[in-house]
Formats: C-alpha cells, structure tokens, sequence
C-alpha cells in the first residue's frame, strides 16, 4: 500500500525540523526535508541553497531561507527547461505554486521577510554574526522555533508537490 499524501509530508516536517536542529541552515535543512520525503535528491538545489540561511547570508533582511527552498524545490520539479527560455508562459506552474506557499507563509508568520518572522516568533531579531547574539538568540530557543518552522515549511511544500504531481498523472 502506498503511503498518503498526509504521511509524506509529515515525514518531510520530521526529516527538516530535525535537519535544522542538527545541521542549521534553514534553506538547506527544508530541502533535504523535501528530497528524503519524496525520495529524490539533486545536489546542485540542494548546494545552491546554501546562501539562503536567515533571509540570505544571515542577514535576516531578505525572504526567509525556508520559503526560498519551497520555491527552488517547486521550480526544480515544474519549472521552465533552457529549451524553453523563451516561452514566458513555463514558469507559470513553478510561479502559480510559489505564490500559494508564499500566501500560507505569511498568512501565518505576517510576512516572508526574516527579521520579521523573529521577531513575530521570539519578540526580537538577532544578527548572528555577533557571536555574543548568536549565542543569545541559541539559548533564546531559536533552533526551536526555526525547526519547527522548517518543517512546517517542508511539509507544506511536499503536499503541495504532491497534489500537482496527482494532477499530473490524473489521480
């Protein structure tokens, strides 16, 4: 029997949030969530995640790590091929399912900029390249927060995957 769309994207929260807890790096931590979830891997998504981490480069002031992954993994599987650079219509799909993950992150964090969503979830932004707030925003419980976050993330991304993916094959 095969496993339901609700227990693959639950494996894909278990494998993210104990990912970032372990590894950090939200970006990269969603995606690998994501992969063993769905059982696949590409290497160069999951490298070139690696500048993603706490709104790009740690800075906190950009899109959050996690919600870029979302988007890279579903560009990835429904996105536009070079072949079809041209065809401004390809990326429609990839842009179409963006924006769902887009609108449900900041639904519920009140916006997809990281310093924000810190700020919503611990009262407060730390720059983590201060090794003193680095060490504050650890003992504040940030791996908690960002973990559980990563996962919700992985989760959400995987069964929105895997409802196209039905929609693909007529399911």
């Amino acid at each position: 029997m095969s496993e339901s769309v609700d227990e693959i994207s639950n494996r894909a929260f278990e494998l993210a949030q104990k990912y970032e807890k372990e590894c950090t790096g939200c970006a990269q931590t969603t995606i690998a969530g994501i992969f063993g979830a769905l059982d696949i891997w590409n290497e160069d998504v999951f490298k070139a995640a690696s500048g993603l981490a706490d709104g790009l480069g740690l800075t906190g002031d950009g899109t959050c790590g996690s919600l870029s992954a979302g988007a890279m993994v579903m560009g990835y599987l429904f996105g536009r091929e070079r072949k079809d650079f041209a065809d401004m219509m390809k990326p429609m799909r990839s842009y179409l399912l963006s924006k769902v993950l887009h609108d449900e992150f900041v639904e519920k964090y009140g916006s997809c900029r990281c310093y924000d969503v810190q700020h919503r979830l611990m009262g407060r932004t730390y720059n983590l390249y201060d090794p003193d707030e680095l060490r504050e925003a650890f003992s504040s419980g940030m791996l908690d927060h960002c973990s559980t976050l990563v996962g919700e993330m992985a989760r959400l991304t995987t069964r929105l995957i895997l409802q196209e993916m039905a929609k693909e094959s007529g399911s």
